[in-house]
């Protein structure tokens, strides 16, 4: 991407709401507290900077709304039929089979899907949608960081509207997400009806909607079964194989282990699966492991994983048709849809077979 930009004068232009004052790179330089030219090696990326000086030149980027002359002139043009999603780990099977579902619906409607990746790290974040921005898109759908007032704020300021995903927030935005809470209390249930009162968890990246809420879920589950918290059994995996691993060991090297484990997505599921075979620690015969986030092949494992599985396909549908009516209608009220996930009852939770129909259901729905 080349954006060939020099110490020129721009202006911010706001859909629907005519021309504002002119931002120059100058004035962002200023924000800053950095040259004009630091500005422009960051925007242009013709050069590295310093961490810290790349956060401070795109925290006033966002803050005063500067975009390129060739941006704002695409901006006063029609729309280009585009949107943007900008999440983590597209690796992620989980957000593959969302992203399936989210271009399915755009490109029926005859929208294209522009993607990028956000690291769950609020820099790049900020990153990706200022790149969706440079790209012309006419809406952007954003799983958002610990800290995605930034990226939201800067989208607002160019009038492209944000549509959040997958994590729930605060911000007065329309949003779709699955719930998280009550169901990893679920998992717990499950694990005390059958005898554990020794009950870990491995969380996600801290400062996550999704990571919180789970953890409030654990620990809740833990209450309403009358078991003690105890902060040794709680453990971050990062959201990452390696983290997930540490977390693993470190659960694994208590004087007294865990005999039940909650693990707070697929990607630390699998990594804990592989770390408890090296281990030559049993599942579920000397460890009952569930978690949080189904995929197609789950139910291959030996033994096959017991699972809250999120609803990607009405998600998917629902956060692109979501981007489509406020399109067509940016007055709309603003929507806040909560989706229920489903509990998948397999063999590593230590049941017997013959007990898999008697699983907790937790049917998928609107809530």
């Amino acid at each position: 991407m080349d954006l060939r930009c020099a110490n020129h004068c721009y202006p911010a232009v706001m859909a629907g709401s005519g021309s504002r004052r002119p931002v120059a790179m100058a004035q962002v330089a200023r924000v800053a507290g950095v040259s004009v030219s630091t500005v422009s090696h960051v925007v242009n990326r013709t050069r590295a900077v310093a961490p810290e000086t790349e956060r401070a030149v795109l925290a006033a980027i966002a803050e005063t709304g500067y975009v390129p002359d060739s941006v704002v002139r695409s901006m006063r043009q029609k729309g280009t039929r585009t949107v943007g999603l900008a999440l983590s780990a597209m690796s992620n099977m989980y957000f593959g089979d969302l992203v399936h579902n989210i271009e399915r619906t755009l490109a029926h409607a005859g929208y294209s899907l522009l993607l990028v990746d956000t690291h769950d790290n609020v820099v790049d974040e900020l990153r990706a949608v200022a790149d969706l921005l440079t790209r012309r898109v006419d809406a952007i759908l954003l799983a958002p960081s610990a800290d995605a007032s930034g990226a939201i704020s800067h989208a607002e300021q160019q009038g492209v509207p944000v549509v959040l995903i997958d994590r729930g927030s605060s911000a007065h935005l329309d949003q779709v997400f699955a719930e998280s809470r009550e169901p990893t209390a679920t998992l717990v249930d499950h694990l005390a009806e059958h005898g554990h009162e020794r009950i870990a968890m491995i969380g996600g990246r801290p400062g996550l909607s999704t990571t919180e809420e789970r953890i409030k879920g654990y620990r809740e589950g833990l209450r309403r079964n009358g078991i003690r918290f105890n902060k040794d059994l709680l453990v971050s995996g990062d959201s990452t194989d390696e983290g997930a691993l540490a977390a693993f060991r470190t659960l694994m090297a208590l004087p007294e282990r865990p005999t039940g484990l909650v693990v707070g997505n697929n990607v630390m599921t699998l990594s804990v699966m592989r770390a408890a075979r090296d281990a030559g620690i049993a599942v579920p015969g000397d460890l009952a492991l569930v978690g949080f986030d189904d995929f197609p092949w789950a139910d291959l494992f030996h033994p096959g994983l017991t699972v809250i599985a999120q609803p990607t396909d009405a998600m998917g549908r629902e956060a692109a048709n979501m981007v489509l009516t406020r399109l067509a209608d940016p007055s709309r009220p603003v929507r806040r849809v909560v989706l229920k996930p489903s509990f998948r009852h397999r063999e590593s939770c230590g049941c017997p077979l013959e007990e898999t129909s008697a699983a907790p259901s937790y049917a998928a729905g609107q809530k």
